[in-house]
């Protein structure tokens, strides 16, 4: 066991590195066929089934809470009445077979089936032994999952941990910041590494007249100027979210260590960038516009 000290901010790019393969599987062709073959067809629902499943036949108000930026009436269009097509159970089992349909999709057998998938399994899973369940009802549910045998499967369980461990605290984090669920993605947007208003629309259930909204109130806080853009109050406080977010994060990165961390961030850099370039991701996702 290594309890290093580790820089936060390298701990940061190997969460971000790991995130971005993880994210594929909620674009993913794969995960609709395998959730429309269980009869549930709306990207909504499909989205809601693949994450909340762990945490068993939930309603839409565990979902809301722990999903955070998500408009509660979208959740409670097809929560509770999702796991009456399909139970959590299976659920994840589509979800398994999806996620390793996508990833030799992205990333080719070989790179799959390789060493480096093995030893990158192996830093992930490391690392999530840190990790605590005490406040984080998303990680602490698919911390209760079985770790598959299947190194790529094993990867993306291990990646899942660690999403799930820093996004449960990053969400108690916005709330200290006195930031809704809305609010909070419109700052994200407006740093330009967040999604567009149109996929928020489109995956969260918001409009235009509530963004608006949102961005009207974060103008009178002083976080957002006119033009929609952060002021300095809103750079800062969106510097301070990501550190305090950091500080709550860092006993996996300690856990593993300096050159665990390095390791890893490389190989899942390697991962990530393989799945960008075989287009994984639509073009106009993250932007300001």
């Amino acid at each position: 066991m290594t309890t290093a000290a580790v820089d936060p901010r390298a701990g940061r790019r190997c969460h971000n590195a790991l995130n971005s393969l993880h994210a594929t599987l909620y674009f993913s062709p794969d995960l609709g066929r395998e959730l429309t073959d269980l009869g549930i067809k709306e990207s909504a629902a499909i989205n809601f089934a693949a994450r909340a499943a762990a945490m068993g036949a939930v309603g839409p108000g565990t979902v809301a809470a722990t999903f955070y930026n998500y408009k509660y009436e979208l959740v409670a269009r097809h929560v509770p009445a999702v796991w009456e097509i399909a139970s959590p159970e299976q659920v994840l089992h589509a979800r398994a077979r999806a996620v390793d349909a996508t990833l030799r999709r992205l990333l080719d057998d070989d790179v799959v089936e390789s060493e480096e998938m093995a030893e990158a399994a192996r830093l992930a899973l490391r690392a999530a032994e840190a990790c605590t369940r005490p406040s984080r009802p998303l990680y602490a549910a698919h911390a209760d999952l079985p770790v598959p045998e299947e190194p790529h499967l094993a990867y993306f369980h291990g990646a899942t941990l660690l999403r799930e461990h820093r996004g449960d605290g990053h969400l108690a984090v916005l709330m200290s910041a006195g930031l809704d669920g809305l609010e909070a993605v419109v700052t994200h947007t407006a740093t330009g590494k967040g999604m567009t208003p149109k996929w928020v629309f489109g995956t969260r259930g918001w409009n235009q007249e509530e963004w608006d909204a949102a961005s009207e109130r974060l103008r009178e806080r002083g976080l957002l100027d006119g033009d929609g853009e952060l002021t300095e109050a809103g750079i800062a406080l969106r510097t301070e979210i990501e550190a305090e977010t950091d500080r709550l994060d860092r006993a996996p990165y300690e856990h593993l260590g300096a050159e665990g961390v390095v390791r890893l961030t490389e190989l899942a850099t390697g991962f990530a960038r393989r799945a960008l370039a075989a287009g994984a991701f639509p073009r106009n996702l993250i932007g300001k516009s």
